[in-house]
Parts: structure tokens; sequence; C-alpha cells
């Protein structure tokens, strides 16, 4: 078989891990060709493509981002998007495609699967862990380590000066990466999506922090909202992605602006931004994308279309794709309110 591979969506630590032992296991075990399809959908849809063969994946394992490159295309947006996926597809020689990504990346798969016939695997990547049919995904564990050094470092900056230091993660709609690091870092305030905040609530646990002569730290996802207002944009006219998303920031700078304002305390604002999605992967991730990629090129050769490779404990399964982005994996209430034991 001829087997395309694209990585779409935001890039993640473990990526170049998934590509290698697909091409690995998928040329030595089995005999199959593979070409790898440059920019996500954008690959597929101007048929933009490049040969991958075992050369190409040799010394991939520990490097971040992707040697596909990446884009947040989605070819439903296009003209005669689907046309010409399908056409470039069928003159490439392309028997199977393994998407790689998220909700969107993987929507797409599953769209192309039920309704247009096309042979797809998917496999789970994002940094906000927030695909509900796995456990975790692959580039959640780096983007913790990264956010959890970053929190322990402003610890010693808060001390010496005394001032509120508000760190701002990513998590559009689920605050796995907040929960997390806010938890392994020792954190005095974590603020998720998932919980609307009572900005005097969070002065609150401030000042009970200062009182305890210690300086506090407030992790605040980039998704979470006050009780009385919407999201906080860095910019409210940035003009939203082909997946109807709005780039995301600012609601560290405007809360930092908040506590300061209410309680007389000096604030300043650290955004992790990209810094999360780069470098090594973490042992866990490569573990994990390797495993997950040896299991999609066992889908393909199986013949189990229209499924995605799924971490269950410390299983690997499949799920249909139309399962795996049909919602997302958000943080319970019950899990948040354990971390609430620490805040203030």
């Amino acid at each position: 078989m001829r087997i395309g591979v694209l990585t779409g969506g935001g890039d993640c630590p473990g990526l170049n891990a998934v590509i290698r032992a697909i091409v690995r296991k998928g040329v030595q075990d089995h005999g199959h060709d593979f070409i790898g399809f440059k920019d996500g959908w954008r690959g597929p849809l101007h048929g933009s493509a490049v040969p991958l063969g075992i050369p190409a994946v040799r010394g991939i394992l520990p490097r971040g981002g992707t040697i596909l490159g990446s884009s947040r295309t989605n070819p439903f947006k296009e003209p005669d998007g689907v046309r010409r996926i399908t056409e470039n597809l069928a003159e490439h020689g392309v028997d199977a495609l393994i998407a790689i990504g998220g909700e969107d990346t993987l929507g797409v798969a599953a769209r192309l699967s039920t309704e247009y016939g096309v042979r797809c695997v998917g496999v789970p990547k994002t940094i906000d862990n927030d695909l509900s049919a796995t456990d975790y995904t692959f580039g959640f564990d780096t983007a913790v380590n990264i956010a959890t050094e970053a929190i322990d470092r402003l610890h010693t900056t808060a001390e010496s000066h005394m001032r509120v230091l508000v760190v701002e993660v990513m998590g559009r709609h689920a605050g796995w990466i907040a929960l997390h690091s806010g938890l392994a870092g020792g954190a005095n305030v974590i603020l998720v999506p998932e919980v609307r905040f009572d900005v005097d609530e969070v002065c609150g646990w401030v000042t009970s922090r200062f009182r305890a002569s210690y300086a506090p730290i407030v992790v605040v996802a980039e998704g979470a909202m006050p009780q009385d207002g919407d999201l906080v944009l860095k910019n409210a006219a940035t003009p939203l992605d082909s997946f109807g998303h709005v780039r995301l920031s600012g609601v560290g700078e405007w809360l930092a602006k908040e506590i300061e304002s209410r309680t007389g305390k000096e604030a300043r604002t650290t955004v992790l931004g990209h810094v999360q999605r780069g470098g090594t992967p973490s042992a866990f991730d490569r573990w994990l994308a390797t495993r997950f990629g040896l299991h999609a090129i066992s889908a393909v050769h199986e013949g189990a279309f229209g499924a995605m490779v799924a971490l269950r404990g410390t299983d690997i399964v499949r799920v249909p794709l139309a399962e795996a982005t049909a919602r997302l994996k958000t943080v319970p209430v019950g899990v948040y309110e354990e971390a609430k034991t620490f805040f203030g």
C-alpha cells in the first residue's frame, strides 16, 4: 500500500516520534510505501507531498515540531476542497491516510471517512489533553513539565519582590494544563475554563497568601472567564481561523490589573504561550507517540479505517473517529474542587 501521513493543527512535542514509528514499522514489517503531505490538510488540498522513507525519519525521535509542517487549514471551507483532496490522493496513488492531530484535524478526517469514503486512521495529538476518547494525548506531558518548571522559577521572583505573579497557560476549552502544572508547581490559585471565577474571591485568596508572608502565584488558562464577563482577548479584532476559533491570550494581563487595583499589591504577568509547544518531547510523550504510531500503521494494514488509536489505561485501543471527536474532555468539577484545598 501507499500511505499518506499528515500532521495538522498546532505543533506539538512527539509528532516526529509518531511519524518515525509509522514509517519504521510500515516499511520493515509490511513493505508499505509512504509519502508525507506538507502543512496539515493544506498538503492534500494542494497536492504538496514529499517521500517518506526510513532515511527521512532517522534521528527525529527527540525533535520537537514536525518535519512535515502543520497548519490549521480546513478543507471544508475551501472551494471544492473535498474534490481537490480526493483527486490529489488518487494522483499520488494514496491508498490510505494517517491524520495526526487534535479535534479539528481529526474532525476533518472523520467527515472525509464517513461522508466521502476516504480511508483514514487518526492519531490523537494535542497539548490540551481534551480528546474524550483517550486517557492522554501526547504533547500534554511535555507542556505540563514546561509550565511547571516556569512556575517553579517564578516562585523565587515572587517571593523576592513580594508581588503577585500571574501565569497564563494554554487551554481554550479545557484546563488540564493549568490544573496539572498549577498543582505540581504549588500555585496558590488555579483558574480553568470549566469554572467561571469570581475576581473578588481570587483577590481574597491573594490577600490571604500575603498575610501568611508568602507571595502568591496565580495560574490561569487562556480560556478561563470571569463570572460577570466573557472571554478576555488581547485583540478582539483578531479574525477567526478556518475552524472558527479566535486567537486567545489576554486574560492573564487583565486579571493582573484587576488584582493590583483591588488589593493594592503589585502584580505582573507571564504568558507562556508557544513555549509550551516547543522543544524536545518528554520521555512519556516519546513513549506514547511511538506506541500510537505503531498501532496506527497496524490499523491501516488490517483495514480498520475510520478509527483512531487511543490510550486506555496502559493499552492502545481503536475507537471510531466520529466518537473520538464528538465531544471534548474537560476538567470535572470534582477534580477541580480537589485543587482548591491549596488556594489562598
